[in-house]
C-alpha cells in the first residue's frame, strides 16, 4: 500500500480514516471504531472542532478539571485546568486552600506592551533613512488606520515604534521594532496585520523618496511578524507570611526551618539551568493547564517564559524567595500575553465555559489568575520537594493509572487503595501486590 498521498486535506472523514487504516494499521480495520468513541455527539460542536485544525479523524480528550480554594487579590476563584496529570490540579488546590488562610495570593499586572517586528534588507545610505524615520513611522501609522481604527478606540493600538540596524551582525539587514496595545484581545491577528501593512508601506515609502531609493538600491521585505517574546507584558504573582503561620507547612519542621529550606531550594533553581529547567516545568504544569482551558496559546506562552528565564544570559528560576524579620515572601514576575476575546476564547464551547467560571475576566484579570496557579504549582511542588519528597504524592496520585494499565477490577483496586494509604507506590510493587491479591481470591 503507497504510504504517500496527495490531497488527503480534500478526502471525505471516512475516506481519510480508511486510507490511514490500509496504509498504517496492518491486518483488520479497527481504526473506525477506535475513533467513533472520540467523536462529539453533537454535530455542531464537531463540526466547530473540525475547524479547528486541519485533516481531524476525531477529538483527543484530556481531562477538564477544577482547582477550588484560590483566594486572589480578595476574591475567590474555581480555576479550570486542562491536563493529563492528577497530581498538578491536586498540587495546585492543595497550595490555594494553605494559602488562602493567610492572606491568598496578590497578583499585579506591571505592563501589557506586546511586540512585533518588520524584517527588511535596505542597501542604501542608511543615515539618511534614520534621519527620515519620524517621516517614515508617520506614513506607516497614516497607512495603518483602516486596520487600527477599532482597537484604537477601545483603547489599544500602536503604542511605540523603533527602526533598529543591525547590518553590523547581517550585512543590510535593518529592523522595525512595534510596540502594540491589544486590550483584552491576545491580538496576534491584529498584529501581524498591521506588520504586514508596515511593511507594504515601507517599500512605498523608500521606493519613493530620492534620497533614500538612490541608483543600485535595494530593499526587501524579509518578514512581518509578531514576537511571542514579551518581556514588557508583564504579571507579579506573589504571597508573603510570617513565620509562626508557617508552623503547619511541614510535618517534621518548624516554620523557621521549612521557610529556610524552602529559600534555598529556590536559591539552586536561580543557580542552576539543571535545576531551573525542571523548576520552571513545575510552573508551567499549572500556567498551561489554565492557558489551555482558557483557549489561549499555551505554547507560544511557555516559550516566551523560558526565554525570558534566560534573560540575563543565564537560564534561572522564573520564582524568588527571600526571609526578611521573620516574614516568607514567595513571588514570581512573568510574562503572559494572553486573551479574553477572539480566537479560541470565545469560540470552543469549554474556553467559553472556563471563562464564565472564572467571572468573565479581562485580559489582565486572567493574566493575574493564570500566573497564580503557576507560583501555586511551584509552591507545592517545592513543599513536597523539601518535605516528604515529590514522589510520595505524585504516586499516590498515578496510582489510579497504574491499576487502570494492569486491568485491575475495582475490588482490587479498592484493596490496593487501601494498602498504598501508607507505602510507597511504585509501578513494580502494585503489580505485585495485585498478582498476589489474586492468587488469594483464587488459588488455582
Amino acid at each position: 500500500m503507497e504510504k504517500r498521498i496527495d490531497g488527503f486535506s480534500k478526502l471525505s472523514l471516512a475516506e481519510k480514516r480508511n486510507w490511514i487504516s490500509r496504509a498504517f494499521i496492518p491486518g483488520d480495520n479497527p481504526l473506525q471504531a477506535q475513533l467513533d468513541g472520540f467523536v462529539h455527539p453533537d454535530p455542531e460542536v464537531q463540526r466547530i472542532l473540525n475547524g479547528l485544525s486541519e485533516n481531524t479523524l476525531c477529538n483527543f480528550p484530556v481531562p477538564y478539571g477544577i482547582a477550588p480554594n484560590f483566594l486572589i487579590n480578595d476574591r475567590w476563584f474555581a480555576i479550570p485546568m486542562v491536563i493529563e496529570e492528577s497530581s498538578v490540579v491536586a498540587a495546585a488546590s492543595s497550595a490555594a486552600k494553605f494559602w488562602s488562610s493567610r492572606g491568598g495570593f496578590r497578583a499585579t499586572v506591571l505592563s501589557t506592551v506586546k511586540l512585533g517586528q518588520v524584517h527588511f534588507l535596505y542597501t542604501g545610505d542608511k543615515e539618511a533613512l534614520f534621519a527620515a524615520q519620524d517621516r517614515l513611522k508617520a506614513r506607516l501609522l497614516d497607512d495603518s488606520i483602516p486596520i487600527t481604527a477599532n482597537m484604537t478606540q477601545r483603547g489599544g493600538g500602536v503604542t511605540g515604534m523603533e527602526l533598529l540596524d543591525f547590518s553590523h551582525q547581517e550585512l543590510h539587514y535593518f529592523q522595525l521594532l512595534v510596540r502594540f496595545e491589544t486590550c483584552d484581545s491576545m491580538g496576534a491577528n491584529f498584529i501581524n496585520s498591521v506588520l504586514e501593512q508596515f511593511g507594504r508601506s515601507l517599500l512605498d515609502f523608500i521606493d519613493s523618496d530620492p534620497l533614500l531609493n538612490t541608483p543600485g538600491t535595494r530593499t526587501d521585505i524579509i518578514m512581518a511578524i509578531l514576537s511571542n517574546l514579551t518581556p514588557e507584558c508583564i504579571v507579579r504573582a506573589e504571597v508573603s507570611c510570617s513565620f509562626d503561620q508557617l508552623h503547619d507547612a511541614s510535618e517534621t519542621m518548624d516554620g523557621p526551618t521549612f521557610a529556610e529550606k524552602f529559600q534555598k531550594a529556590v536559591r539552586i533553581a536561580e543557580i542552576d539551568p539543571y535545576r531551573a529547567t525542571t523548576h520552571n516545568k513545575g510552573i508551567f504544569n499549572g500556567i498551561d493547564a489554565v492557558v489551555l482551558a482558557s483557549g489561549n496559546d499555551f505554547r507560544a506562552t511557555e516559550a516566551c517564559g523560558h526565554a525570558y528565564a534566560a534573560r540575563t544570559g543565564h537560564y534561572q528560576s522564573l520564582s524568588h524567595c527571600s526571609i526578611h524579620n521573620q516574614t516568607f515572601h514567595f513571588w514570581m514576575d512573568i510574562p503572559l500575553a494572553l486573551g479574553t476575546v477572539g480566537g479560541l476564547t470565545k469560540l470552543h464551547p469549554l474556553a467559553r465555559l472556563t471563562l464564565d467560571i472564572l467571572g468573565n475576566p479581562s485580559a489582565t484579570g486572567l493574566m493575574e489568575i493564570v500566573a497564580s496557579a503557576g507560583l501555586a504549582q511551584n509552591f507545592a511542588a517545592l513543599r513536597s520537594l523539601v518535605t516528604t519528597g515529590i514522589q510520595k504524592g505524585h504516586m499516590k496520585m498515578h496510582l489510579v493509572n497504574i491499576l487502570h494499565h494492569l486491568g485491575a477490577s475495582e475490588a482490587e483496586s479498592s484493596a490496593a487503595t487501601k494498602h498504598f494509604s501508607n507505602q510507597v507506590v511504585s509501578f513494580s510493587g502494585v503489580r505485585e501486590f495485585i498478582q498476589l491479591y489474586r492468587l488469594e481470591k483464587n488459588p488455582d
